[in-house]
């Protein structure tokens, strides 16, 4: 049941979600047939993105439930994008997950937002009932400090608490906390025996991805089980898989578990 107290409508679908600690969480929703599909970000990117949009026009042509958002300190939500970590913005998912939407949800993640898809079917199994992963990051804090990160970056980090980091995506330098490696560790998906998730699950990744190697999704595969999980490498795909052919692969993905979740005989409604 939604709370009243916590929403706040605007023009065309527009949401604000109020957080615990009092921030404005932006959410679009657009009603129709159920799956209701969730798109969830990547690191640093917003619910504006080419892959959100375009799942958002394919939901809208064939009358089906879509919400798009941002986490805290992202797009058009409140807050710094340096005092969050992956804690915040699982939260700020389920915030979302519980008050917009219904039952059966297919999450779709880009990139982080692979990883907090995971962690948010993990927390919320009675709502997540299927999963499309988009070159998927889980547990991309680690990599951060142990591969991407020399010993003098990890020297100043400890020291001052952060260190700017450029981006190809950005003219400003990514502002890396302690506090988000930190924070990482409490979420790690990729070092344990088997995830756990019995809801269908395909993964898309481009095997030239140059941010996210296309081995992160293989592991995952294997966790998952290729009984609840498909592996769709993409030979000459890049890590934001945004080309119009990445786009209609990754909806082709979400109609397929979508019809599958709404199948009268499947086992995982």
């Amino acid at each position: 049941m939604t709370d009243r107290n916590t929403m706040s409508y605007n023009a065309k679908n527009s949401i604000s979600l109020k957080t615990k600690d009092g921030l404005n969480i932006a959410a679009k929703k657009l009603e129709g047939n159920p799956p209701t599909v969730i798109f969830m970000p990547g690191f640093f990117s917003n619910m504006e993105g080419t892959k959100a949009t375009y799942l958002e026009e394919q939901c809208r042509r064939r009358g089906q439930a879509y919400i798009r958002f941002d986490y805290r300190g992202h797009g058009r939500s409140d807050g710094k994008f340096e005092d969050g970590a992956v804690t915040d913005w699982l939260n700020d998912t389920l915030l979302v997950l519980d008050e917009l939407a219904e039952a059966p949800v297919v999450a779709v993640g880009s990139s982080m937002g692979g990883w907090i898809a995971l962690l948010a079917a993990l927390k919320r199994p009675n709502l997540i009932k299927g999963l499309v992963g988009v070159a998927s990051s889980p547990d991309f804090t680690r990599d951060i400090w142990h591969r991407r990160m020399t010993e003098e970056q990890r020297k100043v980090m400890n020291e001052q608490g952060f260190i700017a980091q450029p981006s190809e995506y950005r003219e400003e330098p990514v502002i890396i906390t302690k506090q988000l490696i930190d924070d990482g560790e409490d979420h790690l998906l990729l070092h344990r025996d088997n995830l756990n998730l019995n809801i269908p699950i395909c993964l898309i990744h481009g095997k030239k991805d140059v941010d996210v190697p296309w081995e992160k999704s293989e592991k995952l595969h294997r966790l998952l089980g290729e009984e609840n999980s498909e592996l769709i490498l993409v030979p000459d795909g890049p890590h934001r898989l945004s080309r119009e052919k990445d786009l209609v692969l990754i909806d082709e993905m979400v109609q397929k578990i979508s019809a599958r979740i709404m199948a009268p005989d499947n086992k995982h409604r």
